[in-house]
C-alpha cells in the first residue's frame, strides 16, 4: 500500500475560520475567567488548533467591573511594575488597579496566560474588554458564549 488512508491537517493563516464571541464577566472569579478566555482567544478549543498559528477567536469580555476576586487577594494581590530608572519600583495592589480601570485586571489576568512570544502578542490583540455592558462590535454580529457550559 502507498498512500495514506489519513493525513494530518495543520492550519494556517488562510485556512483558519475566526469568529466573534462575547463573554458576560458579570460574577465570574478573575482567574477561572481569564483561563477560558484565554483558551477562546488562542483557539485551543477547536478541533483543527494548530500551536504556531493564530487559530483563535476574536472575543469581547463586557462587564469587567463585576468581576469577583476570592479571599483576601483585593488586598494581597499585588502587581509590580518597574520605571526603568534605579528605585523605579512600583506596586499596586489589585484593588487600587481596579478602581484606576477594571479592564487593565482582566487584560493582565488574559495576557499572563498566553504564550510569551511573537505569537502570544498578535493573539493578544484580538480581546477587547470593556466595563459596561456595551460594546463597539455590533457589526460583527458577535455570539453569546456561556462560559459555565465551557470547559
Amino acid at each position: 500500500m502507498n498512500t495514506l488512508s489519513y493525513k494530518t491537517v495543520s492550519a494556517n493563516r488562510k485556512t483558519v475560520n475566526k469568529e466573534w464571541l462575547i463573554v458576560d464577566a458579570e460574577g465570574e472569579v478573575l482567574g477561572r475567567l481569564a483561563s477560558k478566555v484565554a483558551k477562546l482567544v488562542r483557539g485551543k478549543h477547536k478541533a483543527n488548533f494548530t500551536p504556531h498559528v493564530d487559530c483563535g477567536d476574536n472575543v469581547i469580555v463586557i462587564n469587567a467591573e463585576k468581576i469577583k476576586l476570592t479571599g483576601k487577594k483585593w488586598t494581597d494581590k499585588t502587581y509590580i511594575r518597574h520605571t526603568g530608572y534605579p528605585g523605579g519600583q512600583r506596586t499596586l495592589t489589585a484593588e487600587q488597579m481596579f478602581g484606576k480601570d477594571p479592564i487593565r485586571l482582566v487584560e493582565k489576568a488574559v495576557k499572563g496566560m498566553l504564550p510569551k512570544n511573537k505569537l502570544g502578542r498578535a493573539i493578544y490583540k484580538n480581546l477587547y474588554v470593556y466595563s459596561g455592558s456595551e460594546h463597539k462590535q455590533e457589526a460583527q454580529n458577535p455570539k453569546v458564549i456561556n462560559l459555565s457550559e465551557f470547559k
